[in-house]
């Protein structure tokens, strides 16, 4: 352990704030620039120095201003924000209500706890629309899904398991419905299909002919579904 802090600030303009971390792994200094919300992490070996770590900042500091340029950071969400819920942008209205729910383009969340009752309503949205989309496509193909479970998975929308368990981010529920219905496909596809060969993405077809245009959507929007951060995560 050290009493270091876990957070250096490189001067510079605009000043730049690099989380960092030692590892017992870690062979060399390194650098990793986060596309999700713009987050710089240093990891350091054991014995390298603070002394070390801020030489190899200063060597850096022009990549990183071109790594991070851009890039959005991450958007805390308070009363008055706007969050995107199946697409549409909503706005987070503290209300006298005992839990929160959507009307029009307002989401009215309990004034006491408007955040918490914010990210409690996204993934109960979520679990309620990805069960609804899985079952729908489980009897298109046939087959009975295992167990749903919801994360906040940052490298993967949705995963499978050998024994039919589904696993989906629940930040899904921020997209279009469309992108949605798409990833529930594409897992329960993979309880007939276990890999990604020509014959799973066949599977996919049949459940969801538009799945190219989903896909794109993923690549060039995803990313911006983590930028939103809740003080209860």
């Amino acid at each position: 352990m050290t009493d270091e802090p876990d957070v250096i600030h490189l001067p510079g303009n605009p000043p730049l704030a690099v989380q960092w971390r030692r590892s017992s792994r870690a062979k060399r200094l390194s650098l990793k620039v986060s596309r999700l919300d713009a987050t710089v992490t240093l990891t350091l070996p054991m014995r390298a120095t603070r002394r070390s770590a801020m030489a190899f900042l200063s060597d850096r500091s022009d990549w990183l201003r071109d790594a991070l340029a851009g890039l959005e950071g991450p958007l805390s969400v308070q009363p008055g924000a706007l969050i995107p819920i199946e697409g549409q942008m909503t706005t987070l209205t503290p209300a006298a209500v005992k839990t929160a729910r959507l009307e029009g383009t307002r989401l009215l969340a309990p004034q006491s706890r408007p955040v918490a009752a914010t990210l409690a309503y996204l993934k109960l949205r979520a679990r309620d629309r990805l069960a609804e989309r899985v079952a729908t496509h489980a009897r298109a193909l046939g087959r009975t899904p295992g167990k749903l479970t919801l994360r906040d998975t940052r490298s993967r929308w949705g995963s499978c398991t050998p024994s039919g368990d589904l696993m989906f981010s629940w930040r899904l529920i921020m997209a279009p419905a469309h992108i949605l219905d798409y990833v529930a496909a594409h897992e329960v596809a993979h309880l007939v299909q276990m890999n990604h060969s020509a014959a799973f993405w066949a599977e996919v077809a049949r459940l969801y002919p538009t799945h190219p245009e989903a896909r794109r959507w993923l690549k060039a929007h995803g990313a911006s579904l983590h930028r939103y951060r809740f003080t209860d995560e």
